[in-house]
């Protein structure tokens, strides 16, 4: 399944190679990605556990030990976390904690809480969702990287501006970055994309996965599969592909899609002539895009690059 870190990759890809500069590699994208503050969902989620361990015990809230406490899953939370016991420890007379130290792939984001606040710090603009989506390791896939313009007006709107992939099992590592430039600078569809484009910009990307030969050109779940087909008509061999959600994205039911693809390979021919073509085949695979905005990119980047400055 693609990822959020997928996304800000190929960001990277581009940004670095329109600014002349070396980029992060697909490792540090993920390990930077696996610190950075995503927002309150976990604060919240700590809060709820701190709440029920206080609420089942006898004992004051902050003679509790501090083994029970749930372990804060991000240095932002941490940073949160040992503060509050700091003040109720100076209360009670106990020591301070000990300080944390910096992680050298971000600032340090340590935050105080106004009474009766329920927020730690800010969150970003990245919905919470969007956390590591690595549970299953995918180093290597088939792959599809497609750039779209957004709206000034209205993020729902969206217009192509470049989509290249290849059904070939690249390693991610390289085949997000390769792809990343092909579709955003060689799609013969648009012009390359400039610079001054980036803040209009979202990715999406979508790992290919479960191929499977169809039965016939009906044989396929609209919302479910993406399709590819080829096809023989004067002598010569077509073929075009659909990515899972473009179909239902147009509102087509399974013969327009079908007539579309055709259309996209090159074909002529009269609308309810399709199913007269030689040899058509047509293969099925699933893949789930994940995408991000410029902003989003920007939040992360900027974060990474103030940990690397030693800026707050």
């Amino acid at each position: 399944m693609a990822s959020i870190e997928h996304c800000l990759y190929c960001f990277e890809a581009l940004t670095t190679n329109l600014e002349k500069r070396n980029a992060m590699s697909l490792d540090q994208v993920q390990t930077s990605w696996d610190a950075f503050p995503r927002g309150l969902l976990e604060d919240e989620e700590e809060e709820n556990e701190i709440a029920s361990i206080s609420s089942s015990s006898s004992l004051d809230p902050t003679s509790i030990d501090p083994s029970a406490r749930p372990t804060p899953r991000h240095p932002s939370v941490q940073r949160v976390s040992e503060s509050r016991n700091s003040s109720s420890s100076s209360a009670s007379g106990s020591s301070t904690p000990a300080s944390i130290s910096s992680n050298n792939l971000g600032p340090e984001s340590a935050a105080t809480t106004p009474a009766g606040s329920t927020a730690s710090f800010v969150p970003v603009r990245l919905h919470p969702r969007r956390t590591s989506q690595r549970g299953a390791e995918v180093t290597e896939s088939p792959l599809f990287v497609t750039w779209n313009t957004l709206s000034s007006t209205s993020s729902h709107t969206r217009s192509l501006r470049g989509c290249i992939g290849t059904f070939e099992t690249l390693p991610l590592s390289s085949g997000l970055s390769s792809y990343a430039l092909t579709s955003a600078l060689q799609d013969h569809r648009f012009p390359p994309i400039a610079l001054h484009e980036l803040p209009t910009l979202e990715v999406s990307v979508t790992l290919l996965t479960d191929f499977e030969n169809c039965k016939d050109a009906m044989d396929w779940e609209l919302g479910i599969h993406g399709l590819r087909i080829s096809f023989y008509a004067k002598n010569k061999r077509f073929g075009a592909c659909y990515l899972p959600d473009v179909a239902v994205e147009q509102g087509w039911d399974k013969e327009e899609t079908i007539v579309s693809l055709m259309r996209k390979a090159g074909w002529g021919g009269r609308r309810e002539k399709w199913d007269e073509v030689g040899d058509l085949k047509c293969v099925r695979f699933q893949g789930k895009a994940e995408s991000a905005g410029w902003e989003d990119y920007k939040e992360w980047k900027d974060w990474v690059d103030r940990g690397k400055t030693g800026k707050k």
